[in-house]
C-alpha cells in the first residue's frame, strides 16, 4: 500500500508541476521564495508538498477580475489574492469558465479552509472565513489530489515573515 501511495503522489506531482520529496529538490525549493511562486507543506513534514506559479491580485481591480473569462489554466498555475489585512472573505464564480479550488489562508500563512471544485459561472457566494488575508485559486480538484487542506502552510514573500508559520528563510 505504501508503494502505491508513493507512486500516486509522484504521478500527481508530475501532473501538477510540483515536486513532493526531500533531499536536493527540497533545498532547491528553499532558495526559491519569490512573488511568482506559492508553496505548500504539511506542518509535520520537512518538505514542500506542492508548488504553483502564481499571478498576483493585490489591487481592487485585479481582485474583482480574478480569473474571469479564462478558458483554461496550466495545472501548475494559480492566482494569489493578497489583501492588505485579514478580513472576512466571500468569493463567487461570476464569468469564471473553469472549475476552481479556493484555498483560504490566514495572515500567518496557515490554510484555514479549502473549497474544492467551485462550479463555473455559479454566483452563489462561497464563504472563505474570517481573518483571511490570502486566497489561492487553482484548478478544480487539484487541492484534493495534492492533499492540501486546513492546517497546511503557505510559503510566499507576501506573508509577513515575522508571522509566517513557514518563512522564506526556512527550508
Amino acid at each position: 500500500m505504501r508503494g502505491i501511495r508513493a507512486a500516486l503522489l509522484a504521478a500527481v506531482a508530475v501532473l501538477a508541476g510540483t515536486w513532493a520529496g526531500s533531499g536536493a529538490g527540497s533545498a532547491a525549493w528553499a532558495a526559491d521564495c519569490s512573488m511568482t511562486t506559492a508553496e505548500f507543506r504539511d506542518p509535520d513534514a520537512a518538505a514542500a508538498r506542492a508548488r504553483f506559479s502564481v499571478e498576483i491580485a493585490d489591487d481592487p481591480a485585479e481582485v474583482a477580475r480574478g480569473l474571469m473569462h479564462r478558458e483554461s489554466m496550466p495545472k501548475s498555475a494559480g492566482m494569489l489574492f493578497i489583501y492588505p489585512q485579514p478580513q472576512t472573505t466571500h468569493f463567487w464564480m461570476r464569468n469564471t469558465l473553469i472549475p476552481l479550488d479556493m484555498i483560504f489562508i490566514g495572515a500567518d500563512g496557515v490554510v484555514r479552509k479549502v473549497h474544492e471544485n467551485a462550479v463555473p459561472l455559479d454566483e452563489t457566494p462561497i464563504f472563505g472565513g474570517d481573518d483571511i488575508q490570502y486566497v489561492l485559486e487553482i484548478n478544480g480538484g487539484l487541492a484534493g489530489m495534492l492533499g492540501i487542506d486546513a492546517g497546511d502552510e503557505l510559503r510566499h514573500p507576501a506573508v509577513d515573515q515575522d508571522l509566517a508559520a513557514w518563512p522564506c528563510d526556512a527550508g
